[in-house]
């Protein structure tokens, strides 16, 4: 089926997003190893795991040429990202992580999949295209709904009222707050707004939908 499957192509939006999260990931590295060993902080090898398979997963969204490669990495960064913000093993980061997960998975299955879905069925695909995929397939209304779905849905951009998890998510080790305020989670959640926006919906759709002001 179209769009429905793993499929990769580097834009130059996505380059940019893939550059950017790339310099950043180093640097945040880099301090991470002092802050990790400074602190002798348990679980150090998990820590690096996760932390590397974060910007696996960011590459991942960044070169996704379809809705469904980019709702697959989009999940995949939440669940490697986890255990970091639980890294410390308290009842605090217990909290924070339960509310980490319901938030950012309560959005995708209840917000961006039905998003998806709909797209689907509108556009008969799920890949980025040029001008946006939903030009000329939808009216107002199921362009409006589609919209909010999948811009709220995309919870990792902290948009009220699904911001909650941000500032819960604080009680992990300095580099995770780096990672997900500036490097890949949030950063991550604007990305996927910008790239719907561009190549699912277009500026032209974009600019007579009520919901996009």
């Amino acid at each position: 089926m179209a769009g429905l499957d793993i499929a990769f192509r580097l834009e130059p939006l996505g380059a940019l997003f893939a550059l950017m999260a790339s310099v950043l990931w180093g640097v945040n590295s880099l301090f991470s190893i002092g802050y990790m060993r400074g602190r002798r902080e348990a679980n150090q090898t998990r820590f690096y795991v996760c932390f590397a398979l974060a910007m696996f997963a960011v590459m991942g969204i960044a070169m996704a040429a379809n809705l469904f490669t980019l709702f697959i990495f989009y999940e995949v960064l939440t669940f490697v990202t986890y255990p970091l913000v639980t890294h410390a093993g308290d009842a605090r980061a217990r909290k924070a992580g339960r509310i980490y997960l319901a938030t950012l998975v309560g959005a995708s299955l209840v917000l961006f999949l039905p998003g998806i879905i709909g797209v689907q069925i509108f556009a008969g695909s799920t890949s980025f295209a040029q001008g946006g995929l939903l030009f000329g397939k939808v009216d107002m209304v199921a362009g409006n709904i589609l919209l909010l779905l999948l811009v709220f849905g995309a919870a990792k951009a902290a948009l009220m009222p699904l911001h909650g998890w941000l500032p819960a998510a604080m009680v992990a080790p300095a580099p995770v707050s780096a990672l997900l305020h500036a490097v890949a989670v949030v950063k991550a959640g604007v990305f996927v707004i910008l790239k719907t926006s561009a190549y699912i919906f277009g500026p032209d759709l974009i600019s007579v939908l009520p919901a996009a002001g």
